[in-house]
């Protein structure tokens, strides 16, 4: 068939004329799009239902609601101070204090419209995603107060840590803050999240007390089936968590899957190992503790690493999280009930260190950045650490103390040795 000689200039017509349409075709990505949606449904579940059982399970058969409605409060809570400001003061725009904080630019999302685009994905599926995160990070600090603290106290710390504490951490490392420019690497929250939660958590234990008969009685987990199933549910939502966080459904989003589950399964070994070794049993709520360590502890190193990388640092995490429970409960006598530091804030510190090291090509990983030498990336990750340990501990010090001056933070003895459950909700979880 002969050619048609005005199809050539034609075209040419057309690309210059409509320029505008291919870009914008360029620019969104439906299967990225597609992808970060499927991940922050996998992010929220992990605190709804996931984090939920794992806690409910952990605590006395009194206290299991409270456990359940502190989970659920939190995550209405942040959604709703999220839209508020606090979106705004992680991703907005801060003018001169753009280093520090993102300011009002995004106050009630002003701007974030069906059109705008935070790289190729729509903002309001970027800003959800997000969310999620915000919501599960003030979720894992009640694993150290459970049990003992009042539920409006547990409110309005949780909104003022939120506002004062998360939101300014999270600018510093994904919102364009100072840590950023540092070069901090934290791919998915070891300081945002682990670190930070880890430190409110031992600050919230100490402030707060321990409970009655802590620690020579024995406070043993009501129900390990429960406990299994959220930690399993954790470990799928894990995925949505850390490869999500590549903002694409691309090569480094399937290696930080890959790596996650690695790190996940070493972390759940190495626990069952020393206590295998220790004393002669492996423990089931040793396994789903040692996998929680291996996840936090891979989080920050979990779009840098590779599997070599994932392997040390879950196995490290296995090891040295659980002497660290050891040493928080049995050394000094610190009633952080659920682990929160010793597994998250220590997995946290060592996760963001490690990925200094195992970030080089060298060894399976990214590489480091051009003229930064591991030593350097090494004190770079420190730096990040210290900021966050520091700024949270500090917050979370006052937030609590001026808490406990106004509305005071513990229930009474009598109410705590009823429980939670009928003496805060008049419900109870159990009716046989």
């Amino acid at each position: 068939m002969k050619k048609n000689k005005f199809i050539g200039p034609l075209r040419v017509l057309l690309l210059v004329l409509v320029p505008s349409i291919s870009r914008a075709e360029d620019v969104f990505s439906g299967s990225n799009t597609a992808w970060i949606l499927t991940a922050t449904v996998l992010v929220l579940f992990m605190t709804l239902p996931g984090l939920s059982l794992f806690y409910a399970g952990l605590v006395r058969s009194k206290n299991v609601l409270s456990v359940l409605m502190q989970c659920f409060v939190i995550t209405c809570l942040v959604s709703i101070l999220w839209v508020f400001f606090v979106y705004s003061f992680a991703f907005g725009d801060g003018g001169p204090w753009q280093k520090y904080l993102g300011g009002f630019s995004k106050v009630m999302f002003d701007s974030v419209t069906r059109n705008s685009l935070v790289g190729d994905i729509p903002e309001t599926v970027f800003s959800m995603f997000q969310m999620t995160f915000a919501i599960i990070t003030p979720a894992l600090i009640i694993g150290a107060f459970a049990e003992r603290m009042r539920f409006s106290a547990m409110v309005w710390f949780s909104g003022l840590w939120i506002a004062l504490v998360y939101a300014p951490v999270c600018h510093w490392v994904w919102g364009g803050g100072w840590l950023a420019d540092m070069g901090l690497m934290d791919f998915a929250g070891g300081t945002v999240v682990h670190v930070n939660a880890g430190v409110a958590a031992l600050v919230a234990a100490i402030v707060i007390g321990r409970r009655t008969g802590f620690p020579t009685t024995a406070m043993p987990p009501h129900n390990l089936p429960m406990v299994v199933t959220g930690a399993g549910m954790l470990w799928v939502g894990w995925f949505g968590f850390n490869a999500g966080s590549a903002l694409a459904a691309d090569g480094s989003a399937g290696m930080a899957m890959l790596v996650t589950h690695i790190g996940a399964a070493c972390g759940a070994f190495a626990w069952m190992c020393v206590e295998w070794v220790r004393y002669g049993k492996p423990s089931v709520l040793g396994i789903v503790t040692g996998m929680v360590a291996g996840l936090g502890t891979i989080t920050p190193a979990s779009g840098f690493v590779g599997p070599t990388g994932a392997m040390v640092i879950g196995i490290t995490a296995g090891v040295v999280c659980y002497y660290a429970t050891q040493m928080i409960k049995r050394v000094l006598e610190i009633d952080d009930s659920l682990d929160v530091f010793p597994v998250h804030g220590v997995g946290g510190i060592i996760g963001t260190l490690m990925t200094g090291i195992f970030v080089s090509s060298s060894f399976g990983g990214s590489g480091l950045p051009e003229g930064v030498s591991m030593g350097q990336q090494i004190i770079i990750q420190l730096t990040g650490v210290v900021a966050t340990m520091v700024w949270c501990g500090v917050l979370t010090f006052v937030v609590l103390k001026v808490l406990d001056l106004t509305i005071g933070l513990r229930v009474d003895m009598e109410e705590e040795t009823t429980g939670l459950d009928v003496v805060l909700h008049e419900e109870s979880g159990y009716n046989m």
